[in-house]
């Protein structure tokens, strides 16, 4: 029998992620920056939090300290993903090359290097299984409200989430406060319209550019560190990710490039890509497999439905994806 109290936490789980995978890209894409290196993003930012916890809890025996357990990786992670979005800055903004390219590169890398790094990890412990377990410090992660059991469905539909469950709806509606209703945000979004007229206003293209990007992906970065230490309990596995960075992608399409409104269309998704685990197929195979085509068919009627909008405010950004040139001005 379908539940909803037994669903929409899993839903939600899935939908941290995405969540801050589609918020690190409307802020990049709202500066004029197509940066299809999320999906890479958030694995260097996972594999960076994970190696970071990985050296913490070898060289602390006992219990850990939960302040260092929580900042060490977050700070690893947020350094790993800000090294990527700088990379792409440098690539895209100082040398000017192709966008789309240049992203797609950045994910081949992205997953590259987590796999490289993660199975070194992996070789260090000897496991006999291609994975790292780092249950200490996804307990710290994952620690829900100590009354939320006492609250019965009210407590684990809303309460039972770690604390990174909770920022990425605060960094969403922050992000979508500063893009709407601060100085910073118009000037970010004028370079994503118009840089020329940005430029001859006397904003600093480059700046914001790299402001956007970089801030873009240290956000993104947070959601496979969240997938690693809460979702996925702590452990893990080369190539565990699925698509949920191209996913993201896709919803800030759906979004209409508002990171408020990418809470609930994260939680759409998220409950589309686990919805066949909830429904009663029996032994027949393949109806599950149509189930988990849900998330994809409706990402593709998602962009044909987007691609018809006509309103000037659902289209994207002017000047996304192109390259500005203060000379052509």
């Amino acid at each position: 029998m379908f539940s909803l109290v037994a669903f929409i936490p899993r839903a939600v789980a899935q939908a941290v992620p995405l969540l801050y995978g589609c918020t690190g890209e409307t802020i990049s894409e709202k500066a004029g920056n197509l940066n299809l290196g999320i999906p890479g993003v958030m694995y260097v930012g996972a594999i960076s939090g994970v190696i970071g916890a990985f050296f913490y809890e070898r060289t602390t025996e006992g219990a850990l300290n939960p302040a260092l357990a929580i900042l060490i990786p977050l700070i690893c992670c947020l350094i790993g993903s800000l090294l990527m979005g700088l990379l792409y800055c440098f690539l895209t903004v100082t040398l000017r090359a192709n966008q789309n390219v240049t992203g797609l590169a950045l994910t081949t890398f992205g997953v590259g290097f987590g796999n490289f790094f993660g199975g070194s990890l992996i070789k260090l412990t000897g496991s006999d299984v291609p994975s790292i377990a780092l249950s200490r410090t996804s307990e710290c992660f994952s620690k829900a409200l100590p009354f939320a059991k006492d609250l019965g469905w009210f407590g684990k539909v809303f309460l039972s989430y770690g604390f990174l469950a909770y920022i990425a709806v605060l960094v969403a509606v922050g992000a979508a406060y500063v893009l709407d209703h601060t100085r910073t945000g118009l000037e970010l979004r004028s370079v994503g319209e118009n840089p020329a007229t940005a430029d001859a206003a006397g904003i600093n293209i480059t700046k914001y550019k790299y402001f956007s990007v970089c801030i873009g992906c240290m956000i993104a970065g947070l959601g496979g560190l969240y997938y690693v230490m809460d979702y996925a309990s702590g452990v893990w596995s080369n190539d565990a990710f699925g698509d949920r960075g191209w996913l993201a992608i896709a919803l800030v399409i759906f979004t209409i490039w508002h990171p408020n409104i990418a809470i609930f269309a994260s939680m759409l998704f998220g409950g589309l890509y686990i919805f066949y685990l909830f429904v009663p197929t029996g032994s027949n195979i393949a109806v599950k497999e149509l189930y988990k085509m849900l998330p994809y068919v409706v990402t593709i009627i998602v962009l044909v439905i987007t691609s018809k909008r006509n309103k000037r405010e659902n289209q994207p950004p002017a000047s996304l994806g192109l390259p500005y040139f203060r000379e052509d001005r």
